[in-house]
């Protein structure tokens, strides 16, 4: 399975068969993980065979069962955190599929105060990404029309419709999916939050997507505004 197939393939599924991840399967997260905080600065942590962040805690959207396996998403606070939070933890979503496993990006529905992960000092706690062997595959959610999601004023190249089709499949907080993709001359594309919860997750997540659908055509992002 390559990456674009774990998109295609991969649905939120919040209902887990008890059963435990094989040695290669671990080391190959964990060594994403590592990956991902070396070139990011972040501080993503792998947790397996822990469940009580998902026991005894009022569900707020979904109901999940038998997650015994996590990534806490953990960082430097800063006004990029979410984003950034949102970008690397889809890298992680897909190459979990492209292990075999299931994954459901997890927001309110999990007890943070008993997530096992370091948070050091000037450092926060995100989202959490249940993973493991689902006891379902989940089910696509409702696509969005292109038009929907972005911006173009001139003719739609090929490679920006391959980003957007990507984009249709990217998770994102109750289907929300709260942004807008702009292309703007010299095939620069700006990616913007439209608001909402969690939309700058949604937002890293779906830019992570734009850039597997561009495939290798050398697009800019616009850069990013001040907050």
């Amino acid at each position: 399975m390559d990456i674009y197939e774990a998109i295609l393939a991969r649905h939120s599924v919040r209902q887990y068969i008890d059963k435990k991840l094989p040695t290669e399967v671990i080391y190959a997260l964990q060594a994403e993980c590592e990956g991902i905080n070396e070139e990011s600065g972040l501080h993503i942590q792998l947790a397996t065979d822990e469940e009580k962040a998902f026991k005894g805690f009022l569900p707020k959207y979904g109901k999940f069962s038998g997650v015994q396996n996590y990534v806490a998403l953990v960082g430097p606070k800063g006004p990029d955190f979410d984003e950034m939070t949102g970008y690397y933890g889809e890298r992680i979503v897909l190459k979990a599929q492209m292990l075999g496993l299931n994954t459901c990006w997890v927001a309110l529905t999990v007890n943070k105060m008993k997530v096992k992960c370091e948070i050091a000092e000037k450092e926060k706690l995100g989202c959490i990404i249940a993973l493991g062997y689902g006891a379902n595959q989940g089910v696509q959610h409702k696509m969005r029309k292109i038009e929907d999601l972005c911006e173009v004023k001139m003719h739609m190249p090929k490679w920006f419709e391959q980003g957007m089709n990507a984009v249709l499949l990217a998770p994102s907080a109750v289907n929300q999916q709260h942004y807008k993709f702009i292309l703007k001359a010299n095939d620069t594309v700006e990616a913007v939050s439209t608001g909402g919860a969690y939309s700058k997750v949604d937002l890293g997540i779906a830019e992570y997507h734009f850039e597997i659908g561009a495939g290798n055509y050398p697009f800019k992002w616009a850069d990013k505004p001040s907050d």
